[in-house]
């Protein structure tokens, strides 16, 4: 069953340096050649709203009890999801968010120790629908690649955040919590190998089929 209303919801995914980022914009543009007759858009968490962007900024740089992270990362996406993801895919857009809740499996839970079974809670909590479905993206786009490699390309371009400063072992759980996301979800997701060339990756990102 797709998780869209009448939009189209697609993630993107990683850890810090693999890339995304990089794509997000020029994917923007891909979807708007494609589908000219939808408003497309890019979004982001933590953030996408004055409150999650207050959040944010929290969350990157104090220093805080795990559940507390998790439950200010869930905050945040429960504002996003209504003053933004939703309202946008009620209105027909594709909406397009450089992270989701992939994210926290990834960094709360794989990276720093959350069980699952809470992460599970605040999911269906905050992602939840009367229908009894959960709000998840239709698309998540996974870019993969070594804790290092991630952590060298991130040291040539900004200053780091508390996240950042972790150590590889740290970066080896994350990327290890997104597979077996992506594993456990492989109808959902799209796995870039981000270790090829920007050019490579984007010429793949360009074979990715939409189907609504």
């Amino acid at each position: 069953m797709s998780s869209a209303k009448s939009g189209y919801f697609i993630s993107f995914e990683g850890l810090d340096g693999a890339g995304k980022s990089t794509h997000i914009e020029s994917f923007r543009h891909l979807m708007q050649d494609r589908f000219p007759d939808m408003d497309v858009m890019v979004t982001r968490e933590p953030g996408g709203t004055p409150l999650g962007e207050q959040l944010r900024k929290l969350l990157l740089e104090a220093p805080m009890n795990l559940e507390t992270e998790a439950l200010l990362m869930f905050a945040a996406r429960r504002e996003h999801i209504a003053q933004v993801i939703e309202p946008a895919m009620d209105a027909g857009k594709i909406v397009i968010s450089d992270r989701f809740a992939d994210a926290s499996f990834a960094y709360q839970g794989g990276g720093r120790g959350l069980s699952v079974e809470k992460l599970n809670d605040l999911e269906r909590w905050v992602q939840g629908r009367a229908d009894g479905t959960l709000l998840q993206p239709n698309l998540t786009i996974l870019f993969d690649l070594p804790g290092e490699v991630a952590e060298s390309r991130r040291s040539q371009v900004r200053a780091p955040d508390k996240f950042e400063k972790m150590d590889l072992d740290f970066f080896e759980r994350v990327r290890q919590a997104y597979l077996r996301r992506a594993r456990a979800n492989s109808n959902r997701f799209h796995l870039v190998d981000a270790t090829h060339t920007t050019e490579a990756i984007w010429n793949g990102l360009k074979q990715i089929q939409i189907n609504f």
